[in-house]
């Protein structure tokens, strides 16, 4: 009963603390500290027409997913149950389904409005000083954070909790139906963050390539009618998609490490070595890392400042050490308290303390890849600052030169991966793995605040072009959006990181529910043909989705690129500043595009573990999964560093070195950054997706998959 009273109430202290950071931002007006009327009136205008595009594309894309949502729910009903109980488990888990879909659309809706209304107010705090305006874009951002957190493991217990008093079962199965509700959020995840990176790519692309290529206009000139769409952009990717994501990460590998733990404790618990109350507070164990991480990030954000242009950066990485220090004495305590002395995980003796041990990895793992991804993609250091010289010799050497920064940034990165892979699972198994999965989470409110304020600072810059400003509120918002770029990329390292080993708990979940609901199926055996050729199909995977989301960004982008083009041709007076742009056209070409083109990604997904599983069985689709998880991994990784760095040369660049804005080293930069953009916003960040929903797919439907599945190697033998 403790467990869950501290559940409940570290969960409604995120959403308290999400709720007044929401009010102290909106307090601010949105027209404050304007010098003239013009200039405020021109503030509410583009502040208005950002939101209105962010609400209307979040608007459409979840009708289309509410629709899904409702049909996949109705196959979850019907295809899942488990013949060892008297129940069909799939209503149950078809409602959890539904659950978490519905927390995962709220904690992108709560994160992209409040980022709606942290850009502007950014922009006009950035007049007083920039210690203000960092306060007001960093605090939009732990909005999101402790927003999302806070529902989730609220959301979790809840599931929990009501499926409990629902079902007679075994720990094991109630763990499975639970379950569904990670399901529920990764499924959100996948259209959050193909159809958002379709959509703000496209704008991107347009913008950047005729705006400043072809027009010679600076970044976010009122005079680019895809001005308005590429900010919107920013907004429902880099915050509604990444907030879906990192939601999905947490419900999946909170799920992963509890359905594991749940045999384990359940024995216990019915030995009479553990009471009712310690097993339950063991089974909440994973919860519990996720609900502590809510009051140490609180602790974090008062205790870091940013007080000059010089302090935003590291104060910004400063976060992230301090929250992993502080989790780190945290968790100790939690760990020793929550869990027994010693017990056994799936027949491997562990105790307390290597489990703590395993979350410290985890911890470490996701600080250093942090760490790794800065150095690759941060202008302060060498391989970005040589990425720059290639632009020197054009375009080509400079696409050449970034390719193989990604393809080299790989290796320190999948380093650290392995070693909380290996750790963890010499110390508590396939469990040590799923804590360290949380561990590597535990600094999330800290990780998505940081991450959420690079579109914030973003939009924020170019509100201040737009509104025309000055020279000095725009030279203040590029240092937050500076710093922000590169929090942006270890943000995502973090993701992918975490992805990575969320996908591997889940696979080992998958593979001891089929092993409990399969007599036959003792172990799996890599010569095996089956899970050997499940293997090489499932390597090609991350390359087809890869290359369908980059030719959905250039589809989308030419339809784009032939809008502005014939603007900037037919309205008269736009280049002199006296047309109007036709705004709300790009808007919705960037719209339609990206609800059309996340399609076929989807179904790719969704379709492959349930296909291969139906027609080839458990052993291929455990094959399927392990290939594309260690082939996605690594691409995830180089395609978003790769973007990353193209970003920041250009970046380095426009800041004087090489000629500065305009020179010809300029112009290959912007192609190279053109080139970055659907790497390390749509194609990158999507693999997370596919690698963890096929393997928490996989988890959910393997009742399914033991009683049905292999039609066609039952035919063909």
């Amino acid at each position: 009963m403790l467990s869950y009273i501290l559940i409940i109430g570290l969960g409604l202290m995120g959403l308290a603390v999400a709720f007044v950071l929401t009010r102290k931002i909106t307090a601010i007006p949105v027209d404050f500290g304007a010098e003239s009327p013009e200039e405020a009136s021109r503030l509410k205008q583009m502040h208005k027409a950002i939101a209105d595009g962010a609400m209307a594309f979040l608007t459409q894309e979840y009708r289309y997913i509410a629709w899904f949502m409702l049909g996949f729910a109705l196959v979850i009903g019907f295809a899942i149950n488990d013949p060892s109980t008297e129940y069909h488990e799939g209503i149950y888990t078809a409602i959890a389904f539904i659950f978490g879909g519905i927390i995962s659309l709220a904690a992108g809706f709560i994160g992209m409005r409040i980022a709606t209304e942290g850009n502007v107010r950014t922009a006009t705090s950035a007049r007083n000083s920039i210690a203000d305006a960092f306060k007001v874009a960093l605090n939009s951002g732990a909005v999101m954070g402790f927003g999302l957190v806070g529902l989730t493991v609220i959301g979790l217990l809840i599931t929990y909790l009501v499926m409990a008093a629902l079902l007679d079962v075994s720990n094991h199965v109630l763990m499975e139906v639970v379950a569904g509700f990670a399901l529920g959020g990764s499924t959100i995840a996948l259209f959050g963050r193909v159809g958002g990176g379709i959509y703000t790519k496209a704008a991107d692309v347009g913008a950047d390539l005729v705006g400043k290529v072809e027009a010679g206009i600076p970044e976010d000139d009122p005079r680019n009618p895809a001005v308005i769409a590429d900010n919107v952009g920013d907004n429902v990717g880099d915050v509604a998609g990444m907030g879906s994501d990192l939601f999905g990460s947490v419900a999946e590998s909170t799920c992963a490490a509890m359905v594991i733990g749940a045999v384990a404790f359940a024995a216990m618990s019915m030995g009479g070595s553990m009471g009712e109350g310690e097993s339950i507070m063991a089974n909440m164990y994973p919860i519990l890392i996720s609900a502590v991480g809510i009051p140490i990030s609180l602790l974090t954000i008062l205790l870091v400042k940013a007080r000059t242009e010089q302090e935003v950066a590291p104060a910004l990485k400063k976060m992230l050490i301090v929250s992993s220090v502080l989790m780190a004495v945290a968790i100790y305590f939690l760990t020793m308290w929550a869990l027994p002395g010693s017990f056994e995980i799936e027949g491997q003796a562990t105790t307390a303390f290597k489990v703590y041990l395993c979350f410290l990895t985890g911890l470490g793992a996701g600080l250093a890849i942090g760490l790794f991804t800065e150095y690759y993609t941060s202008h302060d250091f060498k391989p970005v600052r040589e990425l720059a010289d290639s632009c020197a010799t054009g375009s080509a050497t400079n696409i050449i030169f970034g390719l193989a920064l990604g393809f080299k940034s790989v290796g320190w990165s999948i380093a650290a991966i392995a070693v909380a892979v290996y750790i963890p699972f010499t110390l508590a198994g396939m469990y040590g793995v799923a804590v360290a999965a949380l561990g590597m989470l535990g600094t999330l409110v800290v990780g998505l605040a940081i991450d959420a304020y690079g579109p914030v600072s973003d939009n924020a810059g170019g509100i201040a072009e737009m509104a025309e400003m000055g020279e000095d509120i725009r030279d203040r918002t590029d240092v937050l959006d500076a710093a922000g770029n590169t929090t942006a990329a270890i943000g995502k390292g973090f993701a992918i990181g975490s992805a990575i080993l969320t996908a591997l708990a889940l696979f080992a979940a998958f593979i001891t529910r089929a092993m409990h609901l399969d007599d036959e199926f003792i172990t799996l055996n890599l010569l095996d043909p089956m899970v050997l050729t499940g293997l090489f199909v499932g390597t090609i995977l991350p390359f087809l989705f890869s290359a369908q989301t980059m030719k959905s960004v250039g589809a989308a982008a030419f339809e784009m690129i032939e809008e502005v083009r014939r603007q900037f041709r037919t309205i008269p007076g736009i280049m002199e500043g006296t047309g109007q742009p036709d705004y709300k056209r790009c808007v919705a070409i960037s719209t339609r595009a990206a609800l059309r083109e996340m399609i076929a990604p989807s179904v790719l997904i969704i379709g492959s573990p349930l296909l291969v599983g139906f027609l080839f069985g458990i052993e291929a689709l455990a094959g399927l999964l392990i290939g594309s998880l260690l082939v996605g991994g690594g691409l995830a990784i180089s395609s978003s560093n790769s973007g990353g760095a193209w970003d920041n040369a250009k970046k380095y660049i426009e800041k004087g070195h090489l000629g500065g804005k305009g020179t010809e080293a300029h112009k290959a930069a912007v192609v190279g950054d053109t080139v970055g953009d659907p790497l390390k916003d749509t194609s990158g960040p999507s693999l997370n997706i596919l690698i963890k929903l096929m393997a928490i797919l996989s988890l959910v439907f393997v009742p399914f998959f033991v009683e049905h599945g292999g039609v066609l190697t039952r035919f063909i033998g």
